[in-house]
């Protein structure tokens, strides 16, 4: 069983930065990860995904350019650096891992963390 812990979140202003991490209790080397984030009333959506193996990243549109997503699997932990931040980020954000080379999909994923709040403000 992974357990995963996201940390970094936190209140922002339009236009800053944050980084969240998503520590795990083992390795993740054959793991892909996922960066997920449900905001209040919507359905939760991913913004990211980095694979298992070569580093192959994904992003959502909203996000392209402004997130970036990376792993130091000798620290079992993923980030997600988030620049340029806009209020319709806000968003409660979780990390999630799916032992597969690429992310499926939320469903597909096996183990989700608690999640961290990220808040920017306008």
């Amino acid at each position: 069983q992974v357990q995963l812990v996201e940390s970094g979140g936190g209140l922002v202003q339009s236009g800053g930065s944050l980084r969240l991490s998503c520590t795990a209790s083992e390795s993740l080397d054959y793991y892909a990860i996922g960066w997920f984030r449900q905001a209040p009333g919507k359905e939760r959506e991913r913004v990211s995904c980095i694979s298992s193996s070569d580093g192959t990243t994904g992003y959502d549109d909203s996000v392209k350019g402004r997130f970036t997503i990376s792993r130091d699997n000798a620290k079992n932990t993923v980030y997600l650096q988030m620049n340029n931040l806009k209020p319709e980020d806000t968003a409660v954000y979780y990390c999630a891992a799916e032992m597969y080379y690429y992310c499926s999909g939320a469903a597909a994923m096996e183990y989700w963390g608690k999640g961290t709040q990220v808040t920017v403000s306008s």
